[in-house]
């Protein structure tokens, strides 16, 4: 039997209740689950031991008495992550499903990593670590993770798009897979006039990537690339920074988003949302996106 690990996130943001809500409604048992995270708030949002194994974590900071982000908070998710790592590389689990963290609790809880892509980049990369999402027939890929907008030039290299490009192409299905690359600024940089990225880094990165075999179209200005992507032209684009696939994908998407980290050892998938610590624990958050994950993560085993 294949064996799912589940971190319930942040532990006063929607996380509990999402996960419990999604085990409750999955009608495909036929993976073993754990969940690792904290007990107190797994069980008031409707734990119990026929979803299966749980494993709690305990945290040396003091729980604060509110919903938000928090040290205590941030402490419990990375902690749980580290431990569904371990069981994953262990050989111990089959695919990672991951509930939401907050950035600001885990700078707080002095976390030395940004979020879960940082985190699975270093301790379970095997060609990388690429932030993609799935939502139907639309895949998009980011070649850039969480960084400031004003840092992105000097991030963006030829090396970096290519190598999110390849494992992209991978997990699409190999060389033949049509991909469009996105440029970075408005209007393709308008010959130079609004930017250099593209006639020094992305074009000759697609250049490159076509020499090589695969399948890559553009560069294309983000506005008309979403449109052809929804319109079933490629089989996913690459995205240069956060903001351009987020935004078009949520608008594009007909169905529950799925995040998943490609290039590592093992599957990772997510819902997309947040922790959505103003809801939490009032019986409002909804559970499809993690629900999809977690059928994202069934459907790739036979």
């Amino acid at each position: 039997m294949k064996h799912l690990i589940i971190t319930a996130g942040d532990p006063l943001g929607i996380g509990p209740e999402i996960t419990v809500k999604a085990l409750k409604k999955l009608k495909n048992k036929t993976a073993a689950v754990t969940v690792i995270g904290d007990g107190q708030t797994l069980r008031a949002a409707g734990w119990h031991s026929g979803l299966g194994r749980l494993i709690e974590v305990q945290s040396s900071f003091k729980k604060p008495g509110k919903n938000g982000p928090c040290a205590w908070g941030g402490d419990i998710s990375y902690q749980a992550l580290m431990a569904a790592i371990t069981l994953m590389n262990a050989g111990q689990g089959n695919a990672l499903i991951t509930a939401p963290i907050s950035k600001e609790a885990w700078a707080l809880a002095n976390v030395p990593f940004t979020g879960h892509t940082e985190v699975l980049k270093k301790h379970a990369a095997k060609d990388g670590a690429l932030m993609m999402f799935n939502a139907g027939k639309i895949n998009c890929a980011l070649a850039s993770e969480h960084f400031a907008i004003k840092d992105l030039p000097k991030i963006i290299t030829k090396e970096r798009i290519k190598n999110a490009a390849k494992i992209f192409a991978k997990q699409l299905g190999g060389k033949r897979a049509a991909i469009a690359l996105s440029a970075l600024n408005p209007h393709n940089g308008d010959g130079g006039k609004l930017g250099m990225e593209e006639i020094k880094i992305i074009s000759p990165a697609a250049a490159e990537l076509k020499k090589e075999g695969f399948n890559i179209a553009g560069v294309y200005p983000i506005d008309s690339l979403w449109q052809k992507h929804a319109a079933g032209k490629f089989d996913g684009i690459l995205c240069i920074y956060h903001d351009q696939a987020l935004t078009g994908l949520k608008l594009a998407a007909k169905q529950p988003i799925v995040h998943i980290t490609a290039g590592l050892k093992w599957p990772r998938v997510s819902p997309t949302h947040g922790t959505a610590f103003d809801i939490a624990y009032t019986g409002q958050a909804d559970a499809s996106g993690m629900l999809a994950a977690i059928n994202y993560a069934l459907k790739l085993f036979p």
